[in-house]
């Protein structure tokens, strides 16, 4: 669905969320996370953005995009308020959230844009490519992380912190477990556990 056939409140702006990262693979924080966002922000659509090599992790090989995106559809499927874009995988190589935010920008002229971010990422912001243009193209949602301090940052970024459901869970927590061969059941969406075994996306135990 196409957020601009939504009507917004009357006097109000769209409100457009943008949820990236590698989810590699996507678990119930994600998701978790992702109705935070919608129920707190008064956002209309919530849209997931897998990147195909994030510039957080350049030595890591993530599972396949065709994986992740599949996952992450099965993880959304009767969900009406939630979209998975594959734009940062088509474009392969890093994916930088600037050249993400322009495309959605000119995409949804007028729209008020919500990039995800996690805490731990905050501090960096200032070094991230073309800084100064993402702040003034988007607010930056804070999502919490258990263990980690209230994130700051002076002007021009603009931050708003979800209370949302700090779930001690990680995809990396995820891939380990299914290294040492055990379960993953519980901690992502139903179904997604028997698609990542059938895709045999990960190295498991002899």
């Amino acid at each position: 669905m196409n957020i601009d056939s939504i009507a917004p409140a009357p006097g109000t702006r769209r409100r457009l969320g943008l949820y990236g990262g590698s989810f590699d693979p996507v678990h119930i924080g994600h998701l978790l996370v992702a109705q935070a966002a919608l129920e707190e922000l008064g956002l209309d659509r919530i849209v997931f953005i897998p990147a195909a090599q994030s510039p957080f992790k350049p030595d890591s090989a993530p599972a396949p995009a065709s994986q992740r995106l599949r996952w992450l559809r099965m993880a959304l499927a009767g969900w009406t308020n939630a979209d998975v874009d594959d734009l940062e995988t088509r474009r392969a190589g890093t994916s930088y959230s600037i050249d993400t935010v322009r495309k959605f920008a000119a995409r949804h002229p007028g729209t008020e844009l919500f990039w995800l971010i996690g805490t731990d990422h905050v501090p960096t912001l200032p070094q991230w490519r073309d800084a100064n243009e993402l702040a003034r193209l988007v607010t930056f949602v804070v999502i919490p992380r258990p263990g980690c301090t209230r994130a700051e940052l002076p002007a021009p970024y603009r931050l708003r912190t979800l209370r949302g459901w700090p779930l001690a869970v990680s995809s990396s927590e995820l891939r380990g477990r299914i290294a040492a061969g055990q379960t993953i059941a519980h901690l992502v969406p139903p179904g997604i556990a028997e698609a990542i075994a059938g895709d045999r996306a990960y190295p498991r135990p002899d």
